[in-house]
């Protein structure tokens, strides 16, 4: 803290890490499976409440529609929440956005619902670290913050979506909408590391499934007169596997269908999840798989129906970004915090942050580990401490940094 000159220590004094514990804990409490949508209604009723502190309008916003395909093959609309928005200033010459989400992957009936002490500064409980501990980071960060004399120099959007752990696709259009124009974001994931690492350049993702339509016949009077969709499923999937190089790699995930012992399936779904490492490889893969499926067609003689793409590009580190990073890894050094980063196959919201072209460092939520699994837990002490660093890249954005 030696570091910090008076305006900058007067500015993080009133952050409250007992405040923002009792926020993350009362968030934790309500389960917000991505399909839980009672859930993830009282969660945002919860936000609202909380957002109120700022000075910003409030609004919830209904998901944009998104369809999956069944097991049968059949497309269908998948519900999903609403979204939580929040602007302030909006015609502030220089604006930021932050963005979080409400939902976790616990579904409603899952049995980690609870939260349990691991030692005086670990704490166990869903969705503790994957974000309500991020949320409570900016939402202290903002409020200390605008309590600065330098809080009108800048407006900002909040966006917390319900639909991250499952890709964003409900959302999408909004995280577009709301990144255009924007300065520089901040993306409240965990660090991705539990010594507050940061998330530096990230891959994409891209979830697929094929319906594959064959034709039915006797497996032991007629099996010539049929179009095995399970064979077909097969092809493609070791097809794909002889598409993958190191800048895509390809998980090929499950084959849904198939009949009785005696009978020719004319149906398979196969799902598969891509990661390129980079536009390139992600537009090369893409065409790649159109041919894969034409030759398969052809060999098969069976129709092959395709569903669902590129969700989350990837997301290099160009100048203006690394120039955000910098910053941020200078306000740590003032705060005693040793910033470092690494580059990651995970995606996030950040993702699709970067790819509106805004610099954005998506990992400035609590320390913590074990995420998506019983055992996640946040480092409450970390809690104060990355509101520090929020607050203080901020202001400092608000007073005229360049990127």
């Amino acid at each position: 803290m030696s570091q910090l000159n008076p305006v900058h220590a007067g500015l993080i004094e009133p952050i409250d890490g007992s405040a923002m514990l009792a926020d993350a804990q009362s968030w934790s409490a309500v389960n917000t499976g991505s399909a839980n949508l009672p859930g993830l209604a009282r969660q945002a009723a919860l936000l609202c409440d909380a957002m109120a502190a700022l000075p910003g309008d409030i609004a919830l916003v209904d998901p944009a529609p998104v369809t999956a395909m069944g097991a049968d093959g059949q497309i269908f609309e998948k519900q999903h929440g609403q979204h939580l928005t929040v602007s302030v200033r909006p015609d502030a010459e220089r604006r930021l956005l932050f963005t979080g989400h409400m939902d976790t992957v616990f579904p409603a009936d899952h049995t980690f619902q609870d939260q349990t002490w691991l030692d005086e500064d670990r704490l166990n409980g869903p969705g503790l670290a994957d974000m309500k501990g991020g949320i409570a980071v900016f939402l202290h960060a903002l409020r200390a913050f605008e309590r600065s004399g330098v809080a009108d120099k800048i407006g900002y959007d909040i966006l917390i979506n319900s639909d991250e752990e499952t890709g964003s696709l409900a959302s999408a259009p909004l995280i577009e909408a709301m990144a255009r124009g924007k300065f520089a974001a901040l993306t409240y994931e965990p660090s991705a590391l539990p010594d507050g690492t940061l998330a530096h350049a990230r891959g994409g993702s891209g979830n697929y499934s094929l319906t594959i339509t064959g034709k039915s016949a006797h497996a032991g009077r007629n099996p010539q007169d049929g179009r095995n969709a399970i064979v077909a499923a097969a092809a493609l999937v070791l097809g794909l596997k002889q598409l993958q190089t190191d800048q895509c790699p390809i998980n090929p995930a499950k084959i849904e269908g198939g009949a009785a012992n005696n009978v020719v399936p004319d149906h398979a779904v196969l799902r598969f999840n891509i990661r390129p490492k980079s536009p390139a490889a992600a537009a090369d893969f893409e065409s790649a798989l159109a041919a894969l499926i034409g030759d398969i067609q052809q060999a098969q003689e069976v129709s092959i129906h395709l569903h669902g793409g590129i969700s989350r590009p990837p997301k290099p580190v160009d100048r203006k970004a690394q120039a955000l990073f910098d910053l941020v890894r200078d306000c740590g050094a003032s705060l005693g915090q040793d910033i470092r980063w690494q580059s990651t196959g995970g995606v996030c919201d950040g993702n699709n942050i970067a790819s509106c072209g805004v610099p954005v460092v998506d990992t400035m939520g609590v320390r913590g580990g074990s995420i998506h699994s019983p055992d996640e837990f946040m480092i409450v002490s970390s809690l104060p401490e990355r509101a520090a660093l929020s607050a203080l890249v901020i202001h400092r954005l608000a007073s005229g940094e360049s990127l």
